[in-house]
């Protein structure tokens, strides 16, 4: 197609022409004769060139926690026999202007390699192409695209803060956050489902008539009696979020289920929308909880309550963290429950107003009004002075 140069030069061209001729100047007409065919001229030249080109395009890493960045390396050979001429090398990226490159006359079978970063913002998904390459004639007035490489996929973890997390493996005491090691646990390991075979584990967890089925090992996953669990719990509902409450919630969420997971905990993450992994270990379930937040937004519908009761009729201890917008006080009794049941309940409330009571037994983070890492810390604090000696 022509650029804007080439469809100038044709209206600047014709507009001589009509002078030319209403003048009887033939210079003026010739002149413009000639303005119009180079444009067209220039059109076939390109239209006719023959680009043998082999594009390889990656994103290291193809998962980024929001604020890192990610590099996109290009890789062009030139398969053919002939010199490229000077190539542009466009790619649109989500949310950004995209990134141009020009790429240098390649001789044959001979490559180049150019690199940019990505930096990132927030969570979600980020689409990455596809690559075109641009191709025009010496005097820049035609131009022929194609399209060189397909669509990337960057996926953009929530940000994650680094917190401590309180030992509390089993039911503990409602009136505080000592540790006492779940009896009904005590009695023997609880299967919690299966999974693939990873080197290391013992061969006498191997199931195998599931291994059969499947053609590959699959091993039981049990539960330690003393093994300490997490679970997050994410309000989703538009309705008890801001925009700004809702990505503190899903970082909170976030945060605490990598520090679980760091600590080789047993982890769960439920959502008022109905989302619930059930309890499990292993870096596939934890990226497949990061791969959800990563993705989730605020639902017009939900029920926070009915996430709490499912929790309150596991009976299973352990701790128990909320990221939530505005609680209410049956919510805030909700979590009450759950700690007269032996669950550890932090309430992170991410909106203001932050309530002033919470039940016995609650841990409340104000992440409305300070940040998360520092809430977090003084309000374990704040429970441990509370704790009975």
């Amino acid at each position: 197609m022509l650029t804007r140069a080439g469809w100038a030069l044709v209206a600047v061209s014709v507009g001589v022409i009509l002078a030319g001729r209403v003048f009887g100047v033939t210079e003026l007409f010739v002149a413009g004769a000639i303005g119009v065919l180079l444009p067209l001229v220039a059109l076939v030249a390109v239209r006719a060139a023959t680009l043998r080109l082999r594009v390889r395009r990656t994103l290291k890493p193809a998962r980024v926690h929001a604020g890192d960045t990610t590099r996109i390396e290009l890789t062009v050979a030139n398969s053919g026999t002939r010199r490229t001429p000077t190539l542009t090398l466009t790619d649109p990226v989500d949310g950004t202007r995209g990134a141009a490159l020009t790429l240098a006359p390649l001789h044959a079978s001979s490559s180049a390699r150019a690199a940019y970063r990505l930096p990132t913002t927030k969570r979600g998904l980020v689409h990455v192409g596809p690559l075109r390459v641009s191709l025009e004639d010496p005097f820049g007035l035609a131009r022929r695209r194609a399209v060189a490489a397909p669509v990337l996929e960057l996926t953009v973890l929530p940000h994650v803060h680094p917190l401590r997390l309180p030992p509390v493996g089993g039911d503990r005491d409602p009136h505080g956050v000592a540790v006492r090691i779940n009896e009904s646990s005590s009695r023997g390991d609880e299967l919690l489902g299966l999974r693939p075979y990873v080197v290391g584990d013992d061969l006498r967890t191997v199931h195998w008539k599931a291994s059969a089925r499947t053609g590959d090992l699959i091993v039981r996953q049990v539960e330690q009696p003393n093994q300490d669990h997490t679970t997050v719990l994410l309000d989703t509902r538009r309705t008890s979020h801001t925009p700004e409450s809702f990505e503190r919630a899903v970082t909170a969420v976030a945060s605490v289920a990598t520090a679980a997971f760091g600590q080789r905990q047993l982890l769960r993450l439920l959502a008022s929308d109905g989302t619930d992994t059930g309890l499990g270990t292993g870096l596939a379930h934890a990226d497949g909880i990061l791969e959800y937040l990563a993705t989730v937004q605020a639902q017009g519908q939900g029920s926070l309550r009915r996430a709490l009761d499912t929790l309150g009729r596991a009976r299973r201890g352990g701790l128990v963290v909320v990221g939530l917008g505005r609680p209410t006080a049956l919510e805030l009794d909700g979590l009450g429950r759950l700690a007269r049941s032996g669950a550890t309940p932090v309430a992170v409330v991410c909106e203001q107003p932050v309530p002033r009571n919470v039940p016995l037994g609650v841990v409340l983070v104000d992440c409305a009004t300070r940040p998360l890492p520092e809430a977090w810390d003084e309000a374990f604090l704040r429970a441990r002075r509370r704790t009975p000696a």
